[in-house]
């Protein structure tokens, strides 16, 4: 009896082992589809890249190049057909500007509905929360005559200032600053630390986590935007490179090839930061979950 009875424990043991191993085995291959998926498009367009227009439509459809050239990096970067290189410099400037300020601006409006009170707040703070529900599109035309208005027509000053100012910015810095230890707060101010230095020595410092991610999240939307800057800018030369890639596009020929080199080149700087600041976002996230 105690031999079959030992038997019966070890099979039953056994099966949850097993299911257990089926799951993480199932949970592996969707991983790897969900990778394929994800990377099969980026693949196709560095191989798309290397092909001419010809072979990128021919039949069988291949992803390797058959004839593999640089004739599309050439042209792209020869300046003949568009200034590319303008282009992307235009949008390394805009990105890095917009971010910036989006940083200041979104962190300035954060600590303070984060660690002031003050009369209508609860109020602002509603509005705030609900112009997130208005799309863009919205505002977009009230917003353009604003831009005209001013004369920032065809500038850099149009796309660089409405980006700056996000109210997802500053929600999600008031989350985070809402975990800075008011006790630090109130030391400070026995102190006699003013209510900037405050926020730049102790609010800021103990939110970097946030302001990073917020710094990545910002940086892509505008290095990737192209309906605003195409709407604002006139001069081919302050074309933003999604608009520059655009004006390949025209009514009987679409430089794919091209297209695809452009687009490759301009994902090479999102690369470059994630590769460099993997770790430090990740674990940013991750403690945000945490502390969720």
């Amino acid at each position: 009896m105690a031999a079959v009875t030992t038997g019966s424990t070890d099979r039953k043991a056994g099966q949850p082992m097993r299911w257990l191993g089926i799951e993480t085995g199932l949970v592996y291959v969707l991983l790897v589809l969900s990778a394929i998926l994800v990377g099969a498009p980026f693949v196709y367009m560095i191989a798309g890249s290397f092909k001419f227009n010809a072979e990128i439509f021919g039949i069988p459809l291949t992803i390797l190049p058959r004839n593999p050239t640089l004739e599309n990096y050439n042209r792209l970067l020869s300046g003949d057909e568009i200034p590319y290189l303008r282009q992307f410099a235009n949008s390394a400037i805009i990105a890095v500007s917009q971010t910036a300020l989006t940083l200041l601006v979104a962190s300035m409006v954060g600590w303070g509905f984060a660690k002031f009170e003050f009369k209508g707040k609860r109020v602002l703070f509603i509005i705030l929360l609900a112009t997130l529900t208005f799309p863009f599109q919205v505002t977009l035309v009230p917003l353009f005559l604003m831009m005209v208005r001013i004369g920032w027509l065809d500038t850099y000053w149009a796309i660089i200032i409405p980006g700056a100012v996000s109210a997802f910015g500053a929600f999600f810095m008031r989350q985070s600053m809402l975990a800075v230890p008011s006790e630090l707060v109130d030391a400070a101010r026995i102190d006699g630390a003013s209510d900037w230095g405050i926020f730049w020595r102790i609010g800021l410092p103990l939110s970097r986590g946030a302001l990073s991610v917020l710094a990545v999240l910002v940086f892509l939307a505008s290095w990737n935007d192209y309906l605003w800057p195409l709407i604002v800018l006139r001069s081919t030369e302050k074309f933003t490179y999604p608009v520059g890639l655009a004006t390949l596009i025209g009514l009987y020929r679409i430089e794919y090839g091209m297209i695809l080199a452009g687009a490759f080149i301009a994902t090479l700087p999102i690369i470059a930061i994630f590769i460099a600041g993997h770790n430090q976002l990740l674990n940013n996230l991750t403690i945000g979950a945490i502390k969720g």
